[in-house]
């Protein structure tokens, strides 16, 4: 019996040629500085290219400025003419409700509010000249208002771990320019501090209006009192006068040395003579309050009431640690770092370029021609 041989060959290539494979490749980096060397033109256009783009997106970036100002609770200094104002006020005991901590809380409330900064927004001529294409479109008007009204920002500088003896708060709004930035910031603070005057105005008008409607209410009901007093008191001695005459008491009983138990309704101790004319002084009384002190002193009050006059006063609601600033700085990148990183990215897109071909013409020229 033969034995039969067989012979493990590789199978054959086609052509009989055969692939060389390198198990360990390694890189270069002399080859690879020579293969970037040699296109360096490309390298240098396409990081141009890159470049110019770069500096093209930093001219027409929209720019970012941010104007901050520091407010905290108003001062003796900024309220002495409303101060002064309070003075009348408590003298005649109308109640204000109005301190320093409650007009920084209605200047913060006002700022932040969205009806105002839309009523602002709505005559700054600064928001006109930037709004212009859209005056013709309600809808479209509205919605940029509402767009730059967002720019308006307002934080507290409070911090629990670190005890401050006052609070703070930063207020800011951001334009494409500085000047604009700082010109809007400052024009909606003034316009937000005269809306917070009014409104304590109007409320102090409010107070003493009230005031003196309640205490006229109540002249009104004490006045009433007292007329319903004195004409009892005329019933009563006109009672006491029948009661008199009926006993024959014409002259005061202690006068004579007379003991009577005098009647705790109808008092007759004056006599007739006595009580007939305390009747014609009684009667001849016609303002019930010209022997009352409490209703003469609460008829002043009033009348001074209706004479004061709560006007205009200039005040300032808050206290400015720093008024609105003008940006130094540019917020977000600035238009060098926007430059270097396009620069940066059109080179390392330019190196990756020229090794991807070198790579690709290396591994044409390794695969061997294959025979037909």
């Amino acid at each position: 019996m033969s034995s039969i041989e067989i012979k493990n060959d590789s199978p054959a290539q086609p052509g009989g040629l055969s692939f060389q494979r390198t198990r360990h490749e390694e890189i270069d980096l002399l080859s690879i500085l020579q293969v970037l060397f040699h296109s360096a033109k490309t390298v240098i256009f396409v990081t141009a290219v890159f470049a110019v783009l770069g500096a093209t997106l930093a001219l027409l970036m929209p720019q970012k400025w941010t104007s901050e100002a520091v407010i905290s609770t108003a001062e003796t200094p900024q309220l002495i003419e409303l101060q002064r104002m309070f003075i009348q006020l408590q003298v005649l005991d109308v109640d204000t409700q109005i301190d320093a901590k409650y007009l920084e809380s209605l200047f913060l409330k006002k700022f932040d509010s969205r009806s105002v900064q839309e009523a602002f927004l709505r005559s700054s001529p600064w928001v006109q000249v930037q709004l212009s294409k859209a005056q013709g479109d309600t809808a479209s008007l509205q919605r940029a208002i509402a767009n730059v009204a967002q720019r308006f920002k307002m934080q507290s500088n409070d911090n629990p771990k670190i005890a401050s003896p006052y609070s703070s708060w930063t207020l800011s709004f951001t334009a494409p320019k500085a000047q604009d930035a700082q010109r809007v910031l400052s024009d909606y603070i003034n316009y937000v501090s005269l809306a917070v005057q009014k409104e304590v105005i109007a409320n102090l008008r409010s107070a003493v209006d009230l005031k003196s409607r309640v205490e006229e209410s109540r002249l009104a009901l004490e006045r009433n009192n007292l007329v319903n007093q004195h004409n009892i008191a005329i019933q009563r001695l006109h009672y006491s006068l029948e009661v008199a005459n009926a006993a024959g008491i014409k002259k005061p009983v202690y006068s004579n040395g007379q003991a009577v138990k005098d009647d705790p309704d109808y008092s007759i101790a004056l006599g007739a003579d006595g009580l007939a004319q305390k009747l014609e002084i009684e009667r001849s009384i016609k303002d019930v309050s010209e022997l009352n002190a409490a209703i003469q002193n609460r008829e002043y009050r009033l009348a001074e009431l209706k004479k004061l006059n709560v006007e205009e006063t200039d005040f300032t609601p808050v206290n400015f640690q720093m008024s609105a600033s003008l940006p130094m700085k540019n917020d977000g990148p600035g238009k060098l770092i926007v430059l270097v990183m396009a620069t940066l990215a059109g080179l390392i897109v330019a190196c990756g370029i020229v090794l991807l071909r070198d790579a690709m013409a290396q591994r044409v020229m390794r695969e061997p021609a294959i025979l037909p």
